[in-house]
């Protein structure tokens, strides 16, 4: 019963996103959040993603674990760097692949 009332008052159930607090690229503090993220069926190793850092929005990108990259929309495949969104991605569902 309560389902159907949220279902048709408009409301819908919050989606809490997996946040990370990191010193990334220039050592200055930086907030990483996951937004969406889908596994693979085909590659478990591989995630397609949308993550945010500091509230900005990136474009959906794949992370392949097992490899330790990320594709780009455009396929320019670029290796993780320390502290990554790619690596809280692998380290939080730890589907290294290996």
């Amino acid at each position: 019963m309560f389902l159907l009332i949220l279902l048709f008052s408009g409301v819908h159930p919050a989606f809490a996103s997996v946040c990370r607090n990191y010193n990334i690229y220039d050592g200055l503090r930086h907030r990483i959040c996951i937004l969406s993220i889908n596994r693979s069926a085909k590659n478990y190793w591989e995630y397609r993603a949308a993550v945010s850092v500091d509230g900005v929005k990136r474009p959906v990108e794949v992370y392949n674990c097992r490899q330790r990259v990320k594709v780009q929309q455009n396929g320019t495949v670029l290796p993780f760097q320390q502290k990554d969104p790619g690596e809280m991605i692998c380290s939080f569902f730890n589907s290294s692949g290996r």
